[in-house]
């Protein structure tokens, strides 16, 4: 992938969990909710602080994350479906 976020930016890859009922129906997509949960791909440098240090940021390439419901921007490259996110945006990190 060619993309490198900018400033406090993460860039992830939603992951789709397949929804099945316990009887073994698949729910289609066009009824279930919009996924909040996704694995970072790119990690931008940090937002600059006042005194011109990087503020670190607190999740890596390759952690699985919850993030708000309506936060992001969406973008496809190679026919991969990314969001790009601002760091305050992440609610938790899924171990």
């Amino acid at each position: 992938m060619a993309i490198k976020p900018l400033m406090d930016r993460i860039v992830i890859k939603v992951v789709d969990d397949v929804e099945k009922t316990q009887g073994g129906i698949f729910i289609p997509d066009s009824a279930k909710e919009k996924p909040q949960k996704g694995e970072v791909v790119a990690v931008g440098a940090g937002k600059t602080m006042e005194n011109g240090e990087k503020e670190p940021m607190e999740v890596s390439v390759g952690d699985i994350v919850l993030y708000a419901k309506y936060s992001g921007t969406d973008v496809k490259i190679d026919n991969e479906e990314y969001k790009i996110l601002s760091i305050k945006d992440v609610l938790a990190i899924i171990e």
